[in-house]
């Protein structure tokens, strides 16, 4: 007797965690309190010769510095993600375009171009008459 396969309903899937936007506010400002804490913890222990302190505060420092290299990894995604959307609604639009439409710096925009093209997500068009101008599509 064969059984056939029923796909999963959206609801079903399990949803990916993240973090709501309260919280990745909350992330700017306790990520350098608990690494300074940590910095001045680590200093009176080891000048107190404690340790078990230098250790514990060490720890807290790394932890510090860790939630701070992935909240800025989130917000490279979540800006690459905005510029991914926008070069899918408006196709042939150039990286100053997208800069001015979306209020970032055209450097910032140009870098998340250049990691979405890498990933093969957008494709690069450039006009004969004028090569230096690139535009933006996304890939099919």
């Amino acid at each position: 007797m064969a059984c056939a396969l029923i796909p999963a309903s959206p609801e079903a899937r399990p949803k990916e965690p993240r973090l709501s936007n309260g919280m990745l506010r909350s992330l700017h400002f306790t990520t350098p309190i608990l690494f300074t804490l940590g910095a001045l913890n680590a200093f009176t222990a080891q000048q107190r010769q404690d340790h078990a302190a230098l250790a514990t505060a060490l720890c807290l420092c790394i932890c510090a510095a860790g939630l701070l290299a992935e909240d800025l990894l989130q917000h490279a995604l979540r800006r690459d993600r905005v510029v991914l959307a926008h070069g899918a609604v408006h196709p042939g639009a150039a990286a100053r375009h997208i800069a001015r439409a979306l209020g970032a710096r055209e450097r910032v925009v140009a870098r998340s171009l250049s990691r979405l093209t890498e990933e093969g997500l957008l494709m690069v068009e450039t006009d004969g008459a004028t090569p230096a101008v690139r535009a933006y599509r996304v890939a099919r």
